[in-house]
């Protein structure tokens, strides 16, 4: 990893903190989506009726054509936040293509929605110091990454125990091939996060 002082970027301030998991002693997990590509209508019935707070990692390239539908989720009290311009993988790229997909989302996610989110997820969770760098002079105040991954009939975790704890912070698969809605697969996940005596914390009041 590169040095967060010197070269192109090397502005002043604190650096943003990478988080998969909250540290809090309340009985919270964290909801959160990649990428914008699904659409389901009967989502934004469930985040509405629920009043589940929902953070969603929206990607230019992909939420671009449906942010009607991202505007929709907000107005039920989504959170919006940043998962860059094109989904790059960010990692090794220049200071100057890491800002391009960071700010341009920024902006994109401004000019939408009137927004400049304050959390960033990389795509594949890859960073680097220069993501850092960028970040920080886009306005970004955190990484977020996850502890744990739900997918259509399971959750899998990256570290540490294999059950869901306070503080994890889930992402919620994409729906890339036919199988369960987005609908059934949080319908399943928060059966699990009852059943472990836990319930869904808002995100960006922890971070």
């Amino acid at each position: 990893m590169e040095s967060a002082g010197g070269g192109p970027g090397a502005g002043t301030g604190t650096l943003p903190r990478v988080l998969s998991r909250v540290p809090t002693q309340d009985k919270v997990v964290f909801l959160t989506y990649d990428d914008g590509a699904e659409r389901d209508p009967r989502f934004v019935t469930m985040v509405r009726d629920r009043r589940l707070p929902v953070s969603l990692f929206l990607t230019d390239s992909v939420a671009g054509p449906g942010y009607g539908h991202f505007a929709r989720l907000r107005a039920v009290g989504a959170g919006l936040q940043n998962h860059t311009l094109d989904h790059a993988a960010l990692r090794g790229l220049p200071y100057a293509g890491q800002r391009a997909e960071i700010c341009g989302q920024q902006n994109k996610l401004k000019s939408r929605f009137g927004i400049r989110p304050a959390l960033l997820r990389p795509p594949y969770g890859m960073y680097d110091d220069t993501t850092l760098r960028a970040a920080r002079d886009c306005g970004v105040e955190a990484l977020i990454l996850w502890r744990a991954t739900a997918t259509d009939t399971d959750t899998h975790f990256t570290t540490g125990p294999h059950h869901l704890m306070p503080g994890d912070i889930i992402s919620v698969t994409p729906d890339e091939t036919p199988g369960p809605t987005l609908v059934s697969r949080t319908t399943r996940l928060l059966k699990e996060i009852q059943q472990r005596g836990l319930r869904v914390g808002r995100l960006e009041d922890y971070v």
